[in-house]
Formats: C-alpha cells, structure tokens, sequence
C-alpha cells in the first residue's frame, strides 16, 4: 500500500482465540440451575395436589426413610408417578398413628387432672386418682386409700359419692373422643370365704360394670366399651402387701390402637381403624380409572 505523505502505513491484524457469544459454555450451566428450579417447583406443586394420605405416606417416607428399606425403584414408593398411593411399609404408618395417639392422650391427661384437681368435693373425700400414659395407652385408676372404703365399701359393689362425681368428671372428657375403652375392677387378697357364693372375682367385676353405666350415662358411647374386666386379686398395685388398701381400684384403660398385619398400605389401615385419629389419614381417594 502506498504511503502518504511519505509515512508507511502498517496494518496489524489479531486473531481472536476461542469461541464468543453463543459459542461459550458459561450458559449452560445457567440453563442447568434453570431445569433443576423448574423441576423442585413442579414437584412441589404436584405434592400440594395430592390427598392427605399419599401426604402421610411421603411425610413417613421423609421421617423415617430406613423402614421404607429397599425395591422403591420399581414403583412402591410414595413418591413414585399416579394418582393412587402405592403399598408402604407398615411401620412408618404405625409410628405417625402412635405418635398422634400419644399427643392426644397426654393432652387428655392434663385435661382430667386439672378438672380433678378444681373439684373441691374430691378433694374433701380425699379421692386419689392416678392418671398416666404408659406403653398400654392412657390409664386412669381410682385407688383407695386409707381404710379402704372412699370409692366402694368393704365387700360391696356400690358406689360412694366420690366414685360417682370421679367417674362423671372423667367420662365427660372421654366422651370427646373415638377411642375404646376397656374396664378393669381389681380387689385386695381378703376372702370372702371358703364355701362363699360371691367372690372376688364376681366383686371386681361388678365394680367395673357399675363404672361402665356411669361413663355411658356422661356420653360415652356404648360401641366404645371394649372389655369389662375383673381380675380379684391377681393384678396388685402393691404386690408385697396384697391386703393394702391401694390393691382395691377401678381402672380405665384407652389402649393405644393396633395395626393389624392385614394393613399392607394406608388405605387399608385408615378403613380397619375405629378411631377419629386414624379416620383423619382415611379420606376415601378419588380414582382416575
């Protein structure tokens, strides 16, 4: 190229290295965090529509993810694609009716002792009642104390005062709620004789069923009576003195439920289950076929 004015002119030219713009790898690692959000929102949306109880089955899934074991990539997972829950383990489903149970029991608990402990009649009569939850479920105990004679008299299925205003305050709190119930009358070692007709065990008994006819007269209702037991003396509250006035109680036991081994999913628990605790996991599902 000529020069101007005497000056030559010189041209550089540079060669770029690489690719530019779309050519560069930075947007798809961009475009990856994109799909990844897309999928975590559409998987929540799709949790938010599902029913209640392929929500227990996935929150008993995420809780205790080792009872679920092995052999959900074939599709029995909670979380695998329908519109129908799939079988889950049993013990999940046992483990969130348990707990929910247990909550429930120990508010019940607070509940009597606070209405037992605002009775100044009760406290009066010098009434003992020994409310706890134990592995069996809620257990409610009427004790004698002292000569023996507060709740019931001596060899006698009748009833004092206090049984009767013990059991009406506590059957108005039982009647609340769905679970069974089961009766228990328990007697000291005294005998009524050798050749005696009526016995301990008749005794007992009768002081349990005399317990069921109040709790059904405070709105509990006569479905909810599993069991009326009578044991005499064989179930002591005080086993090395069998003649202590604390052997003779009435007691009120609210099991904890039981989950029958025919129970493979949670539609099938939810239908065997009687109470009102478990029927909150049972809304009948809407098939898609």
């Amino acid at each position: 190229m000529a020069a101007r004015g005497g000056k030559k002119i010189v041209i550089v030219k540079k060669k770029v290295a690489g690719g530019g713009g779309h050519h560069g790898g930075s947007w798809k690692v961009a475009y990856a965090d994109f799909v990844t959000a897309m999928m975590a929102f559409f998987m929540v949306m799709w949790i938010l529509g599902m029913d209640d109880k392929t929500k227990q089955a996935i929150e008993g899934y995420f809780a205790n993810p080792v009872g679920y074991k092995k052999g959900f990539g074939a599709g029995s997972s909670p979380l695998s694609t329908g519109s129908a829950p799939n079988p889950i383990q049993k013990t999940p489903m046992r483990m969130i009716v348990r707990s929910t149970e247990q909550r429930t029991f120990e508010n019940l608990r607070k509940n009597i002792l606070e209405k037992l402990a605002a009775s100044d009649s009760l406290k009066q009569l010098n009434a003992l009642v020994d409310v706890q939850v134990t592995r069996e479920g809620l257990r409610i105990e009427l004790v004698e104390s002292g000569r023996g004679d507060v709740y019931f008299p001596l060899g006698s299925s009748r009833m004092n005062a206090a049984t009767m205003l013990t059991l009406q305050l506590v059957g108005a709190e039982l009647a609340g709620i769905q679970q069974q119930v089961v009766l228990e009358g328990h007697t000291d070692g005294a005998k009524f004789g050798n050749n005696a007709a009526y016995t301990n065990w008749e005794l007992s008994t009768d002081r349990a069923n005399a317990a069921r006819r109040v709790l059904q007269s405070t709105g509990v209702a006569p479905e909810r009576i599993a069991e009326v037991r009578g044991y005499a003396d064989t179930h002591p509250r005080v086993p090395d003195d069998p003649m202590a006035a604390a052997n003779r109680r009435i007691s009120i036991l609210l099991p904890f439920s039981e989950t029958p081994e025919a129970a493979p999913n949670a539609e099938a628990l939810a239908a065997a289950k009687r109470d009102s605790l478990v029927n909150d996991l049972a809304t009948p599902l809407k098939k898609s076929y």
